[in-house]
């Protein structure tokens, strides 16, 4: 509706085609990054909406805790029927 209404009040006021079918594709491309922004905020929105939610629910119940290195050997299995990880994170179905 947007697009036709400015076609047409370009085509009015230049007499020109190609003008009209640059403002166009102009004021298309322009709707296209506003709805792109928009769903973008939305997104962000909402994820600002969940993690201030997860802290309102959480607050009180913090406690600390010191420091624990990562234990490579935890995640490894010895058994055979079960893929093996490697370093990268990856899994081994070579072994």
């Amino acid at each position: 509706m947007v697009l036709c209404s400015t076609a047409l009040t370009v085509y009015f006021a230049s007499h020109s085609i190609g003008t009209v079918v640059v403002t166009t594709v102009a004021c298309s491309l322009l709707l296209q990054l506003a709805y792109f922004g928009s769903v973008l905020f939305l997104i962000w929105r909402s994820s600002c909406a969940s993690r201030a939610g997860q802290m309102a629910k959480h607050f009180g119940r913090c406690k600390v805790v010191g420091y624990q290195p990562p234990d490579d050997d935890e995640v490894r299995n010895e058994s055979s029927d079960v893929p093996q990880l490697v370093p990268m994170g990856g899994i081994s179905l070579l072994r």
